[in-house]
C-alpha cells in the first residue's frame, strides 16, 4: 500500500500520526495472514478468511482517506 507515495512521506505521517501508524501496522499484519491463508501455510476457516479479507480492505479505505485529509501535516 503507498506504494506510488514517497517512503519518506509515508514514514512522516506515521511519526505524526498514531492513529495511522496503529493502522498501517494492522492493515500489514491482516495483509499477511490473508497472504499465509491464501496459500495455505495458515490454515483458518472461509468464513474467517473472509472476515479478515473485509477488515483489511475497510483498514485500507481508512488509510487512504487519512492519507489524502493529513498529507499536508508532512509539507
Amino acid at each position: 500500500m503507498f506504494e506510488n507515495q514517497q517512503r519518506d512521506d509515508v514514514e512522516a505521517l506515521m511519526k505524526a500520526d498514531a492513529e495511522f501508524r496503529r493502522l498501517y501496522q494492522h492493515h500489514r499484519e491482516l495483509d499477511s495472514k490473508v497472504h499465509d491463508a491464501d496459500i495455505g501455510v495458515l490454515p483458518i476457516d472461509d468464513v474467517t478468511l473472509a472476515s479478515m479479507k473485509k477488515e483489511k480492505l475497510l483498514a485500507k479505505a481508512r488509510l487512504e482517506r487519512m492519507w489524502a485529509d493529513r498529507s499536508h501535516l508532512i509539507h
